[in-house]
């Protein structure tokens, strides 16, 4: 591999000192898992093996009250922009646009110049900057990292692919996966694995620059563990016979864990809205339970992979003297994901006819599997529901900090915390000011995050009302108070409220019972809606609306 002997010369050339004029300035570094769930990891409760995320967490800060879009690519917008995703251009997922949200204003479907973006913000104020692995927020060469303020960049432009050399697509009406380096469409080569390439990219990007002794801003965007689940034949028998007890045993395993270290707080028992309904692991067949089983083992490989080669990023930095003086924040990009790849748009055809998807092939190259809506319920322990919904299990995430602010390493901070917070984090630490109302000639909206560099501290944050909305599903967070609305049968077509602080897991509605509260949070979310153009409509699509798992269907 070329970091080897790149490290290797810069070590003996005695090259470390070209990074210490910068260290009044620290490097960022963003690892985006993508739709980990929130128990996956072992420092969460998982039992999946993530000694070297663990080891993040041991160093940092683990936050258990950080938030993010429902999917992906809005927030890829809110992290990259520092402001609301109807703002920045992704007020839906580019592939599901509506009817009513087409040509509008915060709905083109790509990241707009109506912000001015963490990295171009970064790249003009003297940074190095670099992207490697999922983009999502467009397609052309024009909307490319390139054009967005990367200096380097190799990136898969949708939201998905086979983590394998074939680059398939992950929908049939879009069936090839576009990578672009530099803006420029690329073929990967033979061997590609996406994690292992990823991070190796990553890695020589840092290299190639690092003797010019600018601070960096890396965005590391991992597609895993995104279905469709592939590991590497080494990898893939590493957890054969762990999930054989099924879901509810794990799931009870990682609440124990969880409690045992202090993230949750004993007598919390999952929320599981869809019991009853979808099957229980007893209710399954003997070969059902092995396919279920199976996919689990391929979706804990994918994260075990993923950690791995997240220790080898770590232990370059090490080795080049960058790792003390980098800002390190993982972070999932949405919930786990219980979506059926099937309801995207000819997919259930084609999957059945384009791949292998024997248990014997399940995630080898050729096969197209994801892990189901009661393996996501489990990734989400121990809130409800997962990636797609406004729930907790679809907006909170784990997420861990390391950096020097960090006052209490190894600990835990319970602040209300969300991804459009770490544009203004990070400028805030460069001494970098946000450009509105203009940048480069054109007008940019404000932030509307706020540093989190307090809460690192051991601060407070101030209270703030944040909103979410997608697929006409909405939430409104303020303190410990909760708005949402979500259609049947993920909700009751109504508002609800909960207090988070006594329910965190949102069992109980509260919007009867306290009327003057709730009209505090729908004027909130009335002020939200006109500040970033929310608009409202019929939303005609089968991803994301159908909950099945074999012939049982939550809908």
């Amino acid at each position: 591999m070329k970091f080897k002997h790149l490290a290797l010369a810069a070590l003996t050339c005695g090259l470390i000192s070209a990074t210490s004029h910068a260290a009044e300035r620290p490097n960022f570094l963003i690892i985006m898992a993508d739709d980990l769930g929130y128990s996956d990891l072992g420092s969460y409760g998982g039992e999946i093996d993530t000694p070297n995320l663990d080891a993040l967490a041991g160093e940092g800060l683990r936050l258990t009250n950080f938030h993010t879009a429902p999917t992906c690519s809005p927030t890829r917008a809110m992290m990259m922009s520092g402001t609301d995703s109807h703002i920045a251009g992704l007020g839906n997922m580019a592939e599901l646009m509506q009817p009513f949200q087409q040509g509008q204003p915060g709905y083109e479907g790509y990241l707009n110049q109506r912000v001015a973006n963490l990295a171009e913000v970064l790249q003009d104020a003297g940074y190095s900057t670099y992207t490697t692995g999922k983009w999502h927020l467009g397609r052309t060469e024009e909307l490319s990292p390139k054009n967005r303020g990367f200096d380097r960049s190799y990136i898969l432009v949708q939201g998905g692919a086979s983590h394998f050399d074939d680059m398939t697509a992950i929908i049939s009406v879009d069936p090839k996966a576009i990578y672009r380096e530099d803006g420029q469409q690329v073929e990967v080569p033979k061997g590609f694995f996406s994690t292992e390439f990823h991070t190796n990219k990553l890695i020589d990007y840092i290299e190639t620059d690092r003797e010019t002794g600018k601070p960096f801003f890396a965005l590391l965007s991992y597609t895993a563990p995104h279905w469709p689940l592939h590991a590497p034949d080494e990898w893939l028998d590493k957890y054969e016979g762990r999930y054989a007890a099924g879901y509810e045993a794990i799931r009870q395993q990682r609440l124990a864990n969880m409690q045992r270290l202090g993230l949750i707080d004993a007598g919390i028992e999952p929320h599981l809205p869809m019991q009853g309904v979808l099957p229980s692991w007893d209710q399954l067949s003997d070969e059902q339970r092995a396919r279920e089983a199976r996919s689990m083992e391929v979706y804990a490989a994918m994260v075990d992979n993923m950690d791995h080669h997240i220790g080898r990023l770590f232990d370059y930095l090490k080795q080049t003297g960058q790792y003390d003086n980098t800002f390190i924040i993982f972070l999932s990009d949405n919930g786990a994901d219980g979506n059926s790849p099937l309801g995207l748009p000819g997919n259930d055809v084609w999957m059945n006819e384009a791949f292998d998807n024997s248990l014997e092939n399940m995630g080898r190259k050729g096969s197209y599997i994801d892990y189901g809506a009661q393996w996501a319920q489990v990734g989400s322990t121990p809130l409800p529901y997962f990636k797609g919904l406004t729930t907790q299990g679809g907006v909170q995430v784990p997420a861990i900090i390391r950096h020097a602010s960090v006052g209490q390493p190894g600990g835990i901070n319970r602040e209300i915390m969300h991804v459009m917070d770490l544009m203004p984090t990070f400028l805030e630490l460069a001494g970098v000011e946000h450009p509105a109302p203009e940048f480069k000639g054109r007008p940019v909206e404000p932030m509307q995050g706020i540093s989190i560099v307090p809460a690192l501290q051991g601060q407070s944050l101030p209270e703030r009302a944040i909103g979410w909305e997608l697929f006409g599903r909405k939430a409104l967070r303020k303190g410990d108070w909760k708005l949402s609305w979500m259609t049947s049968p993920y909700g009751k077509g109504a508002w609800q409220m909960f207090n988070l602080a006594d329910d965190p897991t949102e069992r109980n509605d509260l919007a009867e019972a306290k009327p003057e509260k709730l009209a505090e949070l729908l004027k909130d979310w009335d002020a939200y809606v006109e500040r970033n153009n929310v608009l409202e409509g019929e939303f005609n699509i089968r991803y994301g609306f159908e909950t099945c798992l074999f012939e049982y269907c939550f809908k």
